[in-house]
């Protein structure tokens, strides 16, 4: 028993060794890549996949959530009903933001006439901005817009606004309807 011990050890031992010494040889020499073809010609040509699964084309999907024009409230009949446009077939959105919540603004401060925006707002929205007239002392300076488009033909944007050394924002949201941005929601906070 103790025989076989010994000689496990030492087998062990040379084991070691021959792959210690094996590793550092390596660890010397240098591999060199021998191709076994020397014509060039063969490697320029594509590998075709003759078992690949065909490619499947996936239709392109339109989105299953739409626009349904706020009505607040009212009965509208079946030709007097706004109709939704696409986001892609009305003004690009910042630009068309900035411009009326500029205008908004002046509004507030008194600089500019309400009548000018009623294209642009609600029956309902244009009501409550016609109070708000001329409620701000000084024109507010606006920081920042954040926008987010939920669906396609709504814009909910968040703008900050400088009154004096007070912020506010102004929330507001426009549909897409009769190929016009058309302003749904406005509140100062």
């Amino acid at each position: 028993m103790a025989d076989l011990k010994a000689r496990m050890k030492l087998k062990y031992r040379a084991m070691t060794t021959e792959t210690t010494h094996t590793l550092t040889e390596n660890r010397r020499s240098f591999l060199q890549l021998v191709s076994s073809t020397e014509d060039r010609t063969l490697w320029e040509h594509p590998v075709l996949d003759i078992f690949a699964p065909p490619a499947r084309e996936v239709p392109a999907q339109k989105a299953k959530l739409y626009l349904v024009p706020s009505t607040f409230g009212e009965d509208l009949e079946a030709d007097e009903m706004p109709i939704p446009t696409s986001a892609s077939e009305l003004p690009e959105l910042h630009a068309w933001t900035m411009k009326f919540i500029v205008s908004v603004v002046e509004v507030w401060g008194g600089r500019r006439q309400p009548a000018q925006l009623i294209r642009w707002c609600h029956r309902v929205i244009y009501m409550e901005l016609l109070k708000s007239a001329g409620t701000q002392r000084e024109i507010g300076k606006i920081k920042s817009i954040h926008q987010s488009e939920p669906f396609d033909g709504i814009c909910e944007s968040t703008v900050v606004i400088r009154f004096g050394a007070r912020y506010r924002s102004a929330v507001i949201r426009f549909e897409g309807v009769d190929g016009r941005w058309l302003c749904t929601a406005l509140h100062l906070l």
